[in-house]
């Protein structure tokens, strides 16, 4: 991958100022970035690091900058994301200098990450790493392949690897994927076995969905036997909740970490966490927006009130009659913002900034709010982490 290919990422990183009000800290192309690192026609940019858990909401320093020996930290993980070039027309897989063969379970140096091989220039080896990986494609095409099947997904749906073998592909187009990787724990040793026997849930919500709101395909992976990994599930979210003062808001679960290091479930959004994560864990969903203007001057503190009770979130609410917005809201938390599609403004104590599709947002116990100001709505993936001061 050369410079003409590979796609900078901009990266907005906030802080807390000495009264306590938000500010952007960083905002550009995030610095620390591998053009050819991950194989000759992939590159990875890396976005945050941390090695603790809770994360740390203050420091000045740029956490994206931390070394890491991949998968991350036993105590803590890495959000990066990593691009791919589709093959060539001109490409002969027969005379590709890159091919390794398939081969038995490598264990690798950290003792974390195991590889079989089966790779080549435009196709990732077939690998597993003690983590929850929250995948987010937000541009292009990848295909994800396991044991049991390959899987093609677009712009906007969600992978979640719970531990288990995998290997990415791009055949067709190029891509660009987010990953949150979380460290987990591993019961029955470097097997990574899904534990548990809640029912996965997938489907469309019960209740009839908003103009401007889609259901967010969820496709959840893992091992069932010791080597084969498989689908868990392969559908809509049915975890979603609504504002009826903002029609055109939807918030869809899509999964939680109840605690650290994570564990490997079937299923976990069925756990009473729609907004905040719990303590020492992490919630990831998807937010849709709607425009401001399809609601501003109609929703009363009573609504903003139910909505964030709705949320099991009252004390985040910060809105009120001097607010710069209705929705404000403040969290002890570490957020991943991914914008999916749309435009929004992120409104902040002290500035605001609009952001566009592909931009990441890392909200460090920020007081926020996103507006929409443009006519169609505004979708953002967003993996919320528990973090301490």
């Amino acid at each position: 991958m050369t410079l003409d290919t590979f796609k900078f990422i901009r990266r907005l990183v906030t802080a807390n100022n000495e009264q306590g009000l938000s500010y952007v800290l960083l905002d550009g192309p995030a610095p620390k970035s591998h053009q050819r690192e991950t194989g000759p026609v992939r590159g990875h940019t890396d976005l945050w690091v941390w090695d603790q858990t809770p994360l740390p909401l203050g420091g000045s320093e740029d956490a994206g900058n931390f070394p890491y020996d991949f998968p991350g930290s036993a105590a803590g993980g890495h959000l990066r994301a990593v691009q791919s070039r589709s093959k060539p027309e001109s490409y002969d897989v027969t005379k590709d200098p890159a091919i390794v063969p398939e081969h038995p379970v490598k264990v690798m140096a950290n003792g974390r990450r195991w590889d079989r091989g089966g790779s080549s220039t435009f196709v990732g080896a077939m690998h597993k790493t003690q983590t929850i990986d929250y995948a987010i494609l937000i541009e292009g095409e990848r295909v994800l392949e396991l044991d049991d099947r390959e899987i093609r997904w677009q712009p906007g749906d969600v992978v979640i690897d719970v531990g288990g073998w995998h290997r990415w592909n791009s055949p067709n187009e190029e891509g660009i994927v987010v990953f949150d990787m979380i460290a987990a724990e591993f019961v029955d040793g470097p097997d990574g076995l899904i534990q548990g026997s809640d029912p996965v849930l997938v489907g469309k919500p019960q209740t009839q969905l908003p103009p401007g709101v889609e259901p967010t395909r969820r496709i959840v992976v893992g091992d069932c036997e010791p080597g084969l990994s498989k689908v868990l599930s392969d559908g809509f979210s049915p975890e979603m909740y609504l504002d009826p003062a903002r029609p055109g808001y939807a918030s869809s679960k899509l999964w939680i970490v109840q605690d650290f290091p994570a564990k490997l479930f079937f299923e976990t959004i069925h756990l009473p966490y729609p907004m905040i994560p719990p303590k020492g864990g992490s919630l990831c969903r998807m937010v849709t927006l709607p425009p401001d203007r399809s609601w501003q001057g109609k929703v009363t503190p009573k609504d903003v009130e139910n909505f964030f009770q709705d949320m099991k979130a009252p004390a985040a609410s910060t809105g009120g009659n001097n607010a710069k917005h209705p929705y404000m809201q403040k969290t002890e938390t570490v957020d991943f913002c991914v914008i999916i599609s749309g435009e929004v403004t992120l409104i902040l104590d002290t500035e605001e900034r609009i952001l566009g599709a592909g931009d990441v947002v890392i909200l460090r116990g920020a007081n926020h709010a996103w507006s929409n100001h443009s006519y169609a709505p505004v979708k953002i993936a967003i993996a919320s982490h528990d973090a301490v001061a």
